[in-house]
């Protein structure tokens, strides 16, 4: 990270056309959809990395990315493999890359399996859960 970057924060978080952050929500009890914890990160391989270290399987999560008017849910097919396992990069990328050619679903945008990525500016850290 950058001068630049360290103040004022990474430049693709300016980018009001990509989400500047991703949330997990995962149900903490079984059918209650209102109690959820959220876990965070700026990039969603970042998030889904988090995930699978703290061994919250897929099945539990709604992912969301989160614009400064809205957040919008992303679809888990598209991060997880056939058997149900979360993608890890460049895996993840390709996904959302190729999905995002495909549909043009603006929510998947910016996602590329090579460089350059528009959130290669980001920390890729997760945090959670709160």
């Amino acid at each position: 990270m950058n001068i630049r970057s360290s103040l004022f924060g990474p430049q693709s978080k300016y980018d009001r056309s990509l989400p500047y952050t991703y949330v997990a929500r995962v149900c903490e009890i079984a059918g209650i959809e209102e109690i959820t914890s959220a876990y965070f990160a700026d990039t969603i391989c970042g998030l889904i990395d988090y995930l699978e270290a703290h061994n919250i399987a897929a099945k539990d999560v709604r992912l969301f990315g989160l614009y400064v008017d809205r957040e919008i849910p992303l679809e888990l097919r598209y991060c997880i493999d056939e058997s149900g396992h979360w993608l890890q990069r460049p895996d993840i990328c390709h996904s959302l890359e190729q999905h995002y050619h495909e549909s043009l679903d603006f929510q998947y945008k910016g996602h590329h399996e090579t460089d350059p990525c528009e959130y290669e500016d980001r920390e890729r850290q997760g945090s959670g859960p709160y």
